[in-house]
């Protein structure tokens, strides 16, 4: 399957905000939004900011989005098709559909570092959903599902300094851990006001919209 194999630091300055795919290199002087917090580009183009256009706008934030949570294009789509046939705000049932990716929620539980980090342990199959194996990053977990490390994994060096990670970062409210058997719960469906990413989902709607 494609995926994205440049410098993610890139994305970050592109977007002009951190979206955190680094894991701990984010929160130190190293991060390069700290260094250079200004779009990429030779000679210091990246540096020319243009008006943007209203398409330019809505486009941004939807790269933006994408980004964030680690998925191309199709699947983005594939995604935003199902929330509008949701009910409720289509824009608010594509940021929750998104939170509640099987490879997120790892993240989120802090058995990873980064995004990334964590999709590689659902895809390795070092995570259970209920009990039973699941490797497939995009499935979408529900209320009451219990997600843990697998036994044979627990030994994995990374794991432990992730959870101590997201101690310092902090879990979502509707989302309950126990660090020390690595293992965690879904609580809730979070809610719009649990998702603290500066996005405006409005914005996406109105590009998919045209």
């Amino acid at each position: 399957m494609a995926r994205y194999t440049g410098s993610v630091c890139r994305l970050c300055r592109r977007e002009l905000l951190k979206l955190f795919l680094k894991g701990d290199r984010c929160f130190t002087d190293k991060c390069s939004m700290e260094t250079r917090a200004y779009p990429p580009g030779q000679h210091g183009n990246g540096r020319r900011r243009g008006k943007q256009s209203e398409y330019g706008i809505q486009l941004r934030e939807k790269q933006k989005v994408r980004r964030l949570y680690g998925i191309l294009e199709k699947q983005f789509r594939l995604t935003y098709a199902k929330a509008a046939k949701k009910k409720g705000k289509t824009g608010e049932n594509l940021l929750i559909l998104l939170e509640r990716r099987l490879d997120n929620i790892v993240y989120r539980m802090g058995f990873g570092r980064s995004l990334a980090e964590a999709r590689q342990l659902v895809k390795h199959s070092h995570v259970l959903v209920n009990g039973k194996k699941c490797d497939i990053p995009s499935a979408v977990v529900k209320v009451e599902d219990v997600i843990e490390v697998r036994d044979k994994s627990k030994k994995i060096g990374f794991i432990k300094e992730s959870c101590e990670f997201a101690s310092r970062k902090g879990i979502p409210a509707w989302l309950s851990v126990d660090q020390d058997k690595l293992n965690g719960k879904v609580v809730a469906i979070p809610t719009r006001d649990q998702i603290s990413i500066p996005i405006q989902e409005q914005l996406i709607v109105e590009l998919y919209s045209r």
